[in-house]
């Protein structure tokens, strides 16, 4: 890292420009030099400087002045002052504007390397917490419900082996949070999480996106590919949608999953990964299989540890603190005053049916932040404004299912409809079935394939 940084010296001698230029230029670093202020402030306009290095006494604009404009402009790198007319006075002022050291002249090269150095790893070191602290916010998981606590157990007796996850869930659950936690709490966790979702990725294309290509592989493959594998190379790939993975490219994935090797396209040996591959589907696995449509080889090579996210409708004790969770997050990211949800409107967030769960939530919070008026508290009059389905009753409307894949909105309005007859007919599988137009059997069926908990429907409607 040292040897790439990039350091702004500022002095009014050229002699001393020229020593500090030369010792730091021969210690690897790349240094810019500039004799007054102004010409400094110039340069930081138009590039970026890993470390700054100034004297205080300067004509025109001095130091300590430098660095209120430093701060100013939102400079972040770290900011040496050094001086050979120093007094305690200057150095608490240099600190307090910002400085992170304070050096007297004459100069020693190797305590002023020290300095530098130290001062760098201080900067890396603040930059990646602050990286991780704001990875943190975006992927942390959220809940107070009794679903979730028995799911977070399940991942924590996971995490810490190589089994092989499957996780299951309706689109919109947070199955690559999931599966994010699952790295995050492993022995991989200071390798990579890579994530490809198989459903996005043309099928021509599937196989080069996973295990990269070589130049000239195919047309338009105009130079070396890295893949998927290679590039989760002692960590974790997640496959988001591995039901939408094409047959062909499943037995390719098989023999990868069995032999721990890849092979890229156009290439002409095999090539070791140390890869745990973690999946997520919010299709029937097991069904698929019956109809041919998935490897049943494969299938039991993935579907060693299920894990299966409730749906918002499994989970509505967690609406309240996700709703706070998204607030203080959506308001961060644009700059918006964090505003307070009313009793009423959490109640009427609670009651709807979440066919885009969590991810349909986080988007009502940010339109509702963006739309109600005023500064105070979000009441229920506005919410039909940022979530038109509430007003539609207990019945069910199609248009309610929002944007998305069609087969998508088809599963969301089904799992509605067959949720709202059901609590209509008092959970009487018989007489619910007959109102749908379907045989008993297949109504237990289709609550399967869709997700529908009957016994956690009832109790939460009791």
């Amino acid at each position: 890292m040292s040897a790439k940084a990039h350091l702004l010296i500022i002095d009014d001698d050229q002699n001393t420009l020229a020593s500090l230029a030369r010792a730091f230029r021969l210690a690897g670093y790349e240094a810019t030099v500039a004799d007054r202020a102004a010409r400094a402030l110039g340069l930081l306009e138009r590039q970026r400087f890993d470390l700054i290095l100034s004297d205080v006494v300067m004509p025109g604009k001095d130091g300590l002045a430098l660095l209120e404009d430093l701060r100013g402009l939102g400079v972040t790198a770290p900011v040496v002052m050094m001086s050979g007319q120093a007094t305690v006075e200057m150095a608490v002022r240099a600190t307090r504007l910002g400085a992170v050291d304070f050096i007297e002249k004459p100069l020693s090269t190797e305590k002023l390397l020290v300095t530098v150095e130290n001062a760098l790893r201080l900067s890396r070191l603040e930059q990646e917490n602050r990286q991780l602290r704001d990875r943190l916010g975006r992927h942390a998981l959220v809940w107070a419900s009794r679903a979730m606590e028995q799911l977070m157990a399940q991942v924590e007796r996971v995490a810490s082996g190589e089994t092989r996850v499957t996780i299951l869930g309706e689109s919109g659950t947070g199955k690559e949070l999931i599966a994010r936690t699952i790295h995050e709490k492993s022995p991989r966790h200071a390798g990579p999480f890579v994530t490809l979702n198989c459903a996005s990725v043309p099928a021509e294309l599937i196989e080069s996106e996973l295990f990269g290509h070589e130049k000239g592989a195919f047309t338009g493959a105009a130079g070396r590919r890295v893949g998927k594998f290679e590039q989760a190379d002692g960590g974790t790939l997640f496959l988001d949608e591995i039901g939408d993975m094409p047959l062909a490219m499943q037995a390719k994935l098989l023999r990868v999953l069995e032999e721990g090797e890849i092979e890229r396209v156009g290439g002409e040996g095999p090539i070791a990964v140390d890869v745990r591959v973690v999946v997520a589907t919010h299709r029937d696995l097991e069904r698929m299989v019956r109809e041919d449509t998935f490897r049943q080889d494969l299938f039991h090579r993935i579907y060693v540890f299920p894990l299966r996210l409730p749906s918002l409708r499994e989970r509505i004790d967690d609406i309240p603190v996700l709703v706070e969770h998204f607030t203080r997050q959506v308001a961060e990211q644009n700059g918006w005053k964090p505003r307070p949800f009313a009793a009423a409107t959490i109640a009427e967030l609670k009651r709807y049916a979440w066919p885009g769960n969590v991810r349909e939530l986080r988007n009502v919070v940010e339109r509702l932040l963006l739309v109600a008026p005023g500064d105070g508290e979000i009441g229920p009059d506005v919410l039909r404004t940022a979530l038109p389905a509430l007003g539609a009753g207990p019945g069910v409307s199609a248009a309610a299912f929002g944007s998305g894949a069609l087969a998508e909105r088809v599963e969301g309005f089904e799992r509605a409809t067959i949720e709202a007859e059901l609590k209509r007919q008092g959970f009487h599988i018989t007489n619910t079935a007959k109102v749908l137009g379907l045989e008993r059997s297949h109504l237990y069926k289709k609550c399967q394939q869709l997700g529908i908990d009957l016994d956690a429907l009832r109790r939460r409607e009791a």
